[in-house]
């Protein structure tokens, strides 16, 4: 049984960016994920909003994180080569109602050290976003607010923590926990690992994992809730110049519309209140109400450009703060649940704070001399469309695969799909490559580029195409030929 110094349940933003933070020190970590990637739950679908901090109330540690974490940011980014944009946001007044609690958001921000916080009359805001309502009267701006890939951020720590040293467990669902001599012991049911410390970050699975600690009082993670978006093409994507938010009310941050890191422009989410973690169907009842709420914000909302929509499920708080804290009555238990918005904003601060928490728990941390920053040993991977045209000619020139266009519409090369093959994380399937090169996300989303991707798949492990899946498990692409075994 391999023994670990710290073990951490749930490879989303937060499990990821802590096991990057501890991998920076001489411990041994491993990092256990029920999905078949990193970023599989919440940190796969949601706004990708780096939140600027006025929305949180005033003294709570999601104060406190959600500042920090916007500040850590755009280094962290630049460092792991994520794409992270500083585009601002703007909390949109339809109303006078709606201007008084803009002017509540803006003392709270101000008191949370959020900087740069301007009211801007509705003049302003239309100068500044020319496609906005003439409805609006007003509009809270907040300059610190950005966009960033969620689940590239996910990716970029996950690889960046394996390459120094973590261990990565992918489809490994934990469904036993012990605490025996010392040790935190937890099982898949085949294969037993134990660690030191144990640190639950399986965000909407983090009362099941508490419930196997026998931790059976933990209830501050309640009924998930589901939001769908709408992605618009590439085409569309500087009609909005940063992220535009109406004001909020009981039930969250409410529908905005905004640029995405990779080009695009996106509207939703919606709140539904589902019970399962699985539950990411659309409706079309949820893409109406998203349609219209999107609609109020930019009446010129492109709707015959949409290529795309999807919907993620969040977790949701009996409590409002954050629970990231040592377990009740549990040796060596550091929780971070209850991660709702502003987590992804939040996300590099709470690594540093569960570190903070590790060390007063007793954890002895030594920083490793031989620390690599970035994904690779010789940096980060530049993607072919990201090279310039003399960059572009030296990696045809030493590698020919680059030359080979795979993903037209995203303009991915065979090159690009063969690198991340061999990261330190491997893409093993379609969605895996799909989320780390973008193949597949552009506007035919897939129908061209899908079927290549799986024979270089198929090629490169050395197995048929019936071999090859969509996201792990049983999501096989093609039927074996006649003759041969269907894959198990």
């Amino acid at each position: 049984m391999t023994i670990y110094d710290v073990l951490i349940i749930g490879a989303g933003c937060t499990g990821s960016l802590t096991a990057r933070a501890l991998s920076m020190f001489d411990v041994s970590v491993a990092v256990c994920e029920a999905g078949p990637d990193v970023a599989y739950g919440a940190s796969r679908a949601n706004s990708s909003i780096s939140h600027a901090g006025y929305d949180c109330e005033c003294g709570t540690l999601k104060a406190k994180l959600n500042v920090r974490g916007t500040e850590l940011m755009p280094d962290l980014c630049r460092t792991l080569g994520v794409h992270y944009k500083r585009i601002g946001s703007h909390v949109i007044a339809f109303s006078e109602e709606d201007v008084e609690h803009i002017k509540m958001l803006y003392e709270r921000g101000v008191k949370n050290g959020v900087p740069g916080l301007r009211i801007i009359d509705g003049d302003e805001l239309r100068r500044m976003e020319p496609n906005v309502s003439k409805e609006a009267v007003a509009s809270l701006w907040a300059p610190t607010a950005g966009i960033v890939s969620t689940y590239g951020l996910t990716i970029a720590a996950a690889e960046n923590a394996a390459l120094n040293g973590a261990d990565f467990r992918l489809g490994y669902r934990v469904s036993e926990i012990e605490y025996k001599d010392g040790l935190w012991i937890v099982s898949d049911g085949r294969t037993p690992l134990a660690a030191r410390y144990l640190v639950n970050a399986a965000g909407l699975g983090a009362p099941e994992i508490a419930s196997l600690m026998a931790d059976r009082d933990f209830s501050v993670v309640s009924k998930p809730s589901r939001g769908q978006y709408l992605v618009f093409d590439k085409q569309y994507g500087k009609m909005a110049n940063s992220t535009l938010f109406v004001t909020p009310s009981k039930k969250g941050k409410g529908i905005l519309v905004s640029p995405t890191p990779g080009g695009n422009l996106i509207t939703g989410p919606n709140a539904e209140p589902v019970d399962s973690a699985d539950d990411k169907e659309t409706t079309a009842e949820g893409l109406a109400e998203i349609t219209a709420g999107g609609l109020r914000i930019m009446p010129n909302l492109p709707l015959r450009g949409v290529i795309k929509s999807f919907s993620g499920v969040r977790p949701n708080a009996t409590q409002y703060d954050f629970y990231v804290q040592h377990a009740d009555n549990l040796p060596h238990v550091i929780h971070a649940a209850a991660m709702s918005s502003p987590g992804l904003a939040s996300s590099p601060a709470t690594a540093e704070y569960i570190l903070s928490l590790l060390r007063e728990d007793g954890l002895k941390l030594t920083e490793k001399k031989n620390y690599i920053p970035t994904r690779r040993k010789d940096g980060n991977p530049k993607r072919f469309i990201e090279m310039t045209d003399e960059e572009k000619a030296e990696a045809i020139r030493k590698n020919p695969a680059y030359g080979r266009v795979i993903c037209r519409c995203e303009t991915i090369t065979e090159g690009d799909i063969l690198e991340v093959m061999h990261a330190p994380i491997p893409a093993t399937t379609v969605d895996m490559v799909k989320h780390r090169v973008r193949a597949g996300m552009g506007r035919c989303q897939g129908g061209f580029c899908s079927p290549r991707v799986a024979e270089l798949l198929a090629k490169e492990a050395g197995v048929t195409l019936d071999k090859v899946t969509q996201f792990g498990g049983g999501s096989y692409l093609v039927l074996p030929r006649d003759g041969e075994e269907a894959s198990e």
